[in-house]
């Protein structure tokens, strides 16, 4: 497995579903993982992987703040001088047909898919540059390829963050950072469980694996970009999804 021993890491969007999944993982991999969320739950999140041997920290940020993100950054950099790994797993989804989508869901999915990315790595990329190291991965989507019904703005918003890192990687590679996306496919979650089993039988039909992604699953993606290995792997986007080409 690989290791993250004396990292300090920042997941964002930390509170659930994958982001939790990433904490998850990245703790057991021995990095001390600072969980960032609007939602309060976040807090239980971190002291489930506490429980469990972890080492995490829940802080309340508004990606889509420069002053939220600034002043928790400072608060980590102080604390321990560094800030190895940026995850910028942070996302929403406001579905409509772009027929009936109002400018503010639009609007909204932009604002903290796109804008919240640059906030954040705004933020952590000069402490990184000033240690000569960095992981940053990023959250973009297989729909980002192959779009999906009522997705305008997700797709639009994942696409970009393709093009993020593929353009952040050429600025940042000869710092020692490196700048890549994990584009999940279906995945367990809490709104994947809302869904009638129907809907979730004919999606893992559809994947060669023969099964839904997990949390963890992802967690486990994000590892390897995170690790100090994958260090020749830049600008990426890389897909994990059970097998499902994109188009």
């Amino acid at each position: 497995m690989f290791r993250l021993d004396n990292q300090i890491a920042i997941v964002t969007g930390g509170a659930r579903g994958i982001g939790e999944g990433i904490a998850q993982v990245f703790c057991k991999a021995g990095a001390t993982v600072y969980m960032w969320d609007v939602l309060d739950s976040g807090q239980q999140a971190a002291d489930k992987i506490n429980a469990a041997g972890g080492n995490a920290f829940f802080r309340k940020v508004d990606i889509t703040s420069k002053e939220s993100v600034e002043t928790v950054v400072a608060e980590i950099i102080d604390k321990h001088g560094k800030i190895d790994v940026l995850i910028n797993n942070a996302g929403v989804i406001r579905d409509r047909s772009i027929m009936k989508m109002t400018e503010a869901e639009w609007n909204t999915v932009i604002n903290v898919n796109i804008n919240g990315l640059f906030i954040t790595t705004k933020a952590v990329l000069p402490h990184m540059r000033e240690a000569g190291y960095g992981r940053i991965v990023c959250a973009s989507s297989i729909n980002a390829v192959n779009g999906a019904f009522g997705q305008t703005n997700y797709s639009a918003s994942k696409a970009a963050t393709s093009g993020f890192v593929r353009s952040l990687g050429r600025e940042v590679g000869k710092y020692g950072i490196t700048a890549n996306a994990v584009a999940p496919g279906f995945i367990k979650s809490e709104m994947t469980d809302s869904m009638p089993d129907e809907i979730v039988k004919a999606g893992i039909a559809m994947i060669p694996v023969k099964r839904i992604g997990t949390p963890e699953d992802m967690g486990h993606v994000y590892l390897f970009l995170a690790s100090k290995e994958a260090g020749f792997v830049n600008g990426i986007t890389l897909h994990a999804n059970g097998g499902v080409l994109p188009l």
